[in-house]
C-alpha cells in the first residue's frame, strides 16, 4: 500500500511553523555530515525552456528517504501553467518499499520558505518587523509567511514585474497575515523598507541595487538555483556575511556566488560557512546589529526528505490522504 497526498494534506498535514523546525534539524544533520545525499541530477530540455532535476536524500540519524522529481519550466506561465511541477516519492528506508507518493509543489514552496523561516531566526536581528518580497509567486508567499513565524514583522513591501500579480499577492498575504501589504512602485522602494529582503524569482540580474540595501538588514536568496541566474548586486555580496545551504551545492550551481566567484572579486574560502553549522551550534551567525547577513541557498534534497517523512507521519496520525495498492 502507498499513500497518496495531495497538494492540501500536505497543507494541512504540516504547519509552517513545524516544517521550520523540521529544516533546521535538516540542516543541521548536513552539516555533521549524518546523510548521504548526491548531488541533483538535472536533465535540461533547451527545447522547451525547462529543466526536469532528480533529488534524493538520506537522513542517517533519523533514518528517512525520499526523492523528488521537480520540473522548472519557464514557458509554462504564459500558457497558464504553473512555472513548477513536482513529486516526492517517500521511501521506507527499512525495507525500501514506496511509502508515500505526494504534491511536491507545494511542498517545495514550504520547505524552501521554511529554508529562509530557518535562516531569518539564526541570522536577522531579533526586532527586524519589515519585510520585502521580490517575486509574487507562490515561493513568494511563502517567503513571506514563513518569516513572519519568526519575526515580529509588522508590514510587508512586495515587488514584481507584473504589477496584477503583486496586487493579488498583496490582498492574498495582508488577509492571511493580517499585515499590511504594500506594492512597491519600483525594486528601490521594496528594498528601502525591507529589513528582512526575501528573493524568489527567476532573474538572470540583480533585483534591486546595493544602495538601497541599509545595514544590518537579513536577505533570503532563494531564486537564482543556475550557475547563469543572479538576483544579487555583486556590490551586496562583497560587503555581506554570506551564509549557504551546502558548500558543493553552492559552488555548483548559485549563480549569484559563482558571478562574482568567477570575476575573482570573491574567493571560494568566502563560501564555506552552512546554515546548518549556525543551527547545530557549531559556528555563530550575527556578529553585530549593522551587519548585512545573507543566506543563498539553491535548495537541497534533505530539505526535502525532512519535510516529506514529517508530513506523512502527520498525515496517517490525522488520516489525511489515501491509501491505495500499486
Amino acid at each position: 500500500m502507498i499513500r497518496i497526498l495531495s497538494r492540501e494534506d500536505v497543507r494541512q498535514a504540516l504547519p509552517m511553523r513545524r516544517a521550520i523546525e523540521v529544516v533546521k534539524s535538516a540542516f543541521a544533520q548536513l552539516s555533521t555530515g549524518d546523510i548521504e545525499m548526491p548531488q541533483r541530477t538535472s536533465l535540461n530540455v533547451p527545447r522547451h525552456n525547462g529543466a526536469t532535476l532528480f533529488m534524493p536524500a538520506y537522513l542517517a540519524a533519523d533514518d528517512q528517504m525520499a526523492v523528488k522529481i521537480l520540473s522548472v519550466f519557464n514557458n509554462n506561465p504564459a500558457i497558464g501553467l504553473p512555472l513548477i511541477h513536482a513529486l516526492v516519492v517517500v521511501v521506507d528506508s527499512t525495507t525500501g518499499e514506496m511509502s508515500a507518493l505526494m504534491d511536491g509543489t507545494y511542498l517545495t514552496a514550504l520547505r524552501t520558505g521554511a529554508a529562509s523561516g530557518a535562516a531569518t531566526d539564526l541570522l536577522a536581528r531579533p526586532e527586524a518587523s519589515t519585510a520585502a518580497i521580490f517575486g509574487a509567486g507562490v515561493q513568494g508567499r511563502t517567503q513571506l509567511e514563513a518569516v513572519c513565524q519568526v519575526r515580529p514583522v509588522q508590514e510587508a513591501w512586495v515587488y514584481d514585474l507584473t504589477y496584477e500579480r503583486a496586487e493579488a499577492f498583496a490582498a492574498e498575504m495582508g488577509r492571511r497575515l493580517s499585515i499590511p501589504v504594500h506594492i512597491a512602485r519600483n525594486p528601490s522602494q521594496a528594498a528601502r523598507q525591507g529589513e528582512i529582503i526575501c528573493t524568489a524569482t527567476t532573474a538572470t540580474r540583480p533585483v534591486f541595487s546595493d544602495a538601497d540595501v541599509r545595514p544590518g538588514t537579513h536577505i533570503n536568496a532563494v531564486g537564482a538555483f543556475t550557475p547563469s541566474m543572479q538576483e544579487i548586486p555583486v556590490e551586496t555580496i562583497l560587503r555581506a556575511k554570506i551564509v549557504i545551504d551546502q558548500r558543493e551545492a553552492a559552488l555548483a550551481e548559485a549563480g549569484d556566488l559563482l558571478i562574482p566567484l568567477r570575476q575573482g572579486l570573491i574567493h571560494e574560502a568566502d563560501i564555506q560557512l552552512e546554515l546548518g553549522a549556525i543551527a547545530a551550534g557549531l559556528e555563530l551567525g550575527r556578529s553585530s546589529p549593522q551587519e548585512i547577513t545573507l543566506f543563498k541557498s539553491v535548495g537541497v534534497a534533505v530539505q526535502d526528505a525532512a519535510v516529506a517523512n514529517a508530513a506523512l507521519a502527520a498525515a496517517r496520525k490525522l488520516g489525511l490522504g489515501q491509501e491505495v495498492a500499486l
